[in-house]
């Protein structure tokens, strides 16, 4: 489990990177895969599950968890809110409530932690290209900004993720991030005559644009082999069929 240094400062608060170290899981998703939308044994992510929880905490809610769609739909957790069974189709969460584990599933996107130490809420978004360039990390800051928190009080963590080295896309892809905005152009550099997108720091510019300053950035490629994080990229590469997935999680004590 990776810690942010920021997060850890705040003692109201729990959270962890996990990669695929201390699990259940066998063959191409050993051990700690935590995804039940893969192939994997559904009783063994379950008990993944419950591996992680324990680890945040044990007087804990069940670990809650989206059906990620690569969108810029959040979900906010109150104390009105009505849990149920069927997975709710967004990418992120946000929650002002205690011992309620959120968390979001990632194998090569960039999962963010987000604390406002003063209003005392958290939330979790998953970001891969798609929900970035659709500005789910801006709906998530507004939302908070909105409900009491201050640009100056939200601690973000930007977790493991895939690393430009091994991020090479299409010339399409670039183009679809010029014509948003000609300053995308410093996230892509071209090798050999490919060209590689920085998503990290694509990310980190949001917050940026967001005026939050308090970024904790882990700089762990998800790709590269020796960090030992589920990679659905590195997967493709061997000829997987599927692959396992990371759990990125925090919670209100």
């Amino acid at each position: 489990m990776i810690t942010s240094k920021k997060l850890l400062k705040h003692k109201k608060i729990s959270h962890g990177f996990f990669n695929r170290n201390g699990g259940k899981s066998k063959g191409i998703y050993t051990s700690l895969n935590c995804g039940p939308g893969s192939n994997d044994n559904q009783t063994r992510i379950r008990q993944n599950l419950e591996i992680v929880k324990e680890k945040i905490s044990k007087k804990s809610k069940d670990i809650f968890l989206l059906n990620q769609i690569h969108s810029s739909k959040y979900v906010f957790i109150n104390k009105n809110y009505k849990f149920s069974k069927k997975k709710i189709k967004a990418d992120a969460i946000i929650t002002d409530q205690k011992k309620i584990p959120i968390a979001v599933l990632t194998a090569d996107c960039v999962p963010l932690l987000l604390y406002d130490s003063t209003r005392n809420m958290i939330a979790a978004i998953h970001a891969g290209w798609r929900g970035a360039f659709k500005g789910i990390i801006t709906k998530v800051i507004n939302f908070m900004l909105k409900n009491g928190c201050k640009t100056n009080n939200i601690n973000v963590s930007i977790g493991p993720c895939i690393g430009k080295m091994n991020y090479n896309v299409k010339n399409n892809f670039k183009k679809k991030f010029i014509q948003k905005d000609k300053k995308n152009e410093v996230f892509f550099s071209h090798r050999k005559n490919t060209i590689y997108f920085d998503l990290p720091n694509f990310v980190r510019s949001q917050l940026k644009l967001n005026k939050i300053t308090k970024i904790d950035m882990k700089n762990t490629d998800t790709f590269n082999k020796k960090n030992n994080f589920f990679s659905a990229r590195r997967s493709l590469r061997l000829k997987h069929d599927d692959y396992g997935r990371n759990i990125s999680i925090i919670m209100i004590n």
